[in-house]
């Protein structure tokens, strides 16, 4: 995905906001290290001994939402990507506050990890109200594009689901046409109701509750062929 030449565009603003919390720090030198996935490729569920499933989040913010999903399922190794320091912090401190062994974090550009995974090895991503990048300059940075829907076809196993959820009605008109123009997902909904209600299993974060976009939120919940 990414040459010398032409390196990847950023996906992402800022990496660093406010100070992070002595005790936020403490746990990022203390647990962080041990909760990286290895350098070079490697398969999720080897992370864990056991781990029936293996699922990714792409840009999970503060955590709540992975964490959450990791206490849902124990037996499933979520890795989860954010390159925003400030939200490594936070999830950092909901592993260690939930004594959570299921989870993996990548401080750094998600795109750079799915490279490093083998085919048709996990059976879940989320892609939740990621950077809509809004300006019409900046939509190549946005995460959703064609080479990154093709590369999450190729690391999801045949059934696996990709769930995408924002509250800017652009990008999630752009996800579609994205997504849906790759041959290997499917996009079974119905009804309106099948993307304006939040799926039966979704964990709603403060980020989330800010509404901060442009309409309500809508869930894409697309299935690899």
């Amino acid at each position: 995905m990414e040459d010398a030449a032409h390196p990847l565009l950023r996906s992402y603003g800022r990496i660093k906001s406010r100070p992070i919390k002595p005790r936020q720090a403490a746990l990022v030198e203390e647990l962080l290290p041990s909760l990286r996935p290895p350098e070079g490729p490697f398969d999720p569920r080897a992370l864990m001994a056991g781990a029936q499933d293996a699922w990714l989040e792409i840009g999970f913010g503060g955590g709540e939402h992975m964490a959450a999903q990791a206490a849902r399922a124990p037996q499933t190794l979520i890795v989860g990507c954010e390159p925003f320091l400030n939200g490594v912090a936070s999830a950092v401190r909901h592993v260690a506050e939930q004594g959570l062994k299921n989870v993996r974090i990548h401080d750094g550009d998600a795109r750079e990890l799915v490279a490093r995974l083998p085919d048709a090895c996990l059976d879940r991503v989320f892609v939740l109200f990621p950077d809509p990048w809004p300006k019409a300059r900046h939509h190549k940075r946005r995460i959703i594009q064609a080479d990154m829907a093709a590369e999450l076809a190729r690391v999801l196993k045949p059934g696996g689901r990709l769930r995408f959820a924002t509250d800017v009605a652009g990008y999630a008109d752009w996800a579609l046409e994205k997504i849906l123009a790759s041959p290997h997902f499917d996009w079974p909904a119905q009804r309106a109701d099948d993307w304006r209600v939040a799926p039966a299993d979704h964990i709603t974060t403060r980020y989330e509750e800010k509404r901060l976009g442009d309409c309500e939120p809508v869930f894409f919940d697309f299935i690899r062929r």
